[in-house]
């Protein structure tokens, strides 16, 4: 293939396409944790933590849709501070609220800049099919390397120390203690500790394998080099 980019700019697009698919990957297990279809399976898990405090398998169905609607709707908070329990009681007090409403203000970050991400790799990776198809092959396959070491780390540290990992990753998005909760609060009957567990190992699922299918592509991949 004859070069008609400069190699320094193919290699910096390279760099960046290896740079934007971890977190893209990351944002891909997150969307589909955040779906009824995990949190259902989830709840019929046999090793599933009951409810000490009365909520049947069916009034996690009911009321936990609620919440995942509201971090991906446009409503405001409102959505959720008018739900209540059939003897009137709210369904979710105001600390909750104020927690709710800090995750739908991340989650909306994040999707956005997923998005982002996504719009530079798309382009960053339409010029070098284009211009310089050895260094997208280059790109996908570091990206893919870079994906599934980050997230191994990270799994091996949450079964370290779950306790010290789930924290630290609290503490990093919310001020204070803004999400800790009293065990007989909504939030903590739907979503307890298990639940977040095993979606923090579902994500890292979803991207390690998204990555190393990236690497195995990659490597059956052999693009003529640029001259």
């Amino acid at each position: 293939m004859i070069r008609t980019t400069p190699r320094y700019l193919e290699r910096a697009l390279s760099i960046v396409i290896a740079l934007c698919i971890p977190p893209l990957l990351v944002m891909i297990g997150v969307r589909l944790a955040m779906t009824m279809s995990f949190v259902s399976f989830e709840y019929h898990r046999p090793d599933f933590p009951p409810d000490f405090y009365g909520f049947t398998l069916e009034d996690r169905l009911r009321y936990a849709p609620y919440a995942l609607d509201y971090l991906l709707n446009s409503e405001a908070i409102d959505f959720l501070g008018d739900l209540t329990f059939p003897g009137g009681a709210p369904l979710f007090n105001n600390r909750e609220l104020r927690h709710m409403r800090d995750v739908k203000v991340i989650t909306e970050w994040a999707y956005r800049a997923a998005l982002g991400i996504g719009i530079v790799l798309i382009a960053a990776s339409a010029i070098l099919w284009q211009r310089g198809r050895w260094h997208l092959r280059a790109g996908l396959r570091a990206g893919g390397l870079i994906t599934t070491a980050l997230i191994g780390l990270i799994i091996l540290l949450a079964f370290l120390s779950w306790d010290t990992f789930f924290t630290a990753f609290h503490e990093a998005l919310f001020e204070g203690d803004s999400w800790l909760f009293l065990t007989s609060d909504t939030l903590i009957r739907l979503f307890p500790e298990a639940f977040w567990f095993d979606a923090a190992v579902f994500v890292g699922a979803v991207a390690a394998v998204s990555a190393i299918a990236l690497i195995v592509i990659a490597q059956r991949w052999k693009p003529e080099r640029n001259i």
